[in-house]
């Protein structure tokens, strides 16, 4: 989920997420639903329909890296 929070930081499409994140269709389905449900990432209002990581979203993924970077020397 950090990576595809991390990859639609400026706006990205599902197939773009799908692919440089090296997912299948049913787990990124799974991950974004969840991701929408808890207001982490949302879809743009332009045409276009990006996906786009929110401001709370923003935070997750500030305190992900944080956690991922203490317990890498554990």
């Amino acid at each position: 989920m950090g990576e595809i929070l991390s990859l639609a930081t400026d706006g990205a499409r599902k197939t773009e997420i799908l692919y440089r994140a090296n997912l299948n269709f049913n787990v990124i389905n799974r991950y974004l639903n969840l991701l929408i449900q808890e207001g982490l990432i949302s879809l743009t209002a332009d045409s276009a329909r990006k996906l786009k990581t929110t401001e709370k979203g923003l935070g997750f993924l500030k305190a992900y890296k944080n956690l991922k970077r203490l317990t890498k020397n554990l």
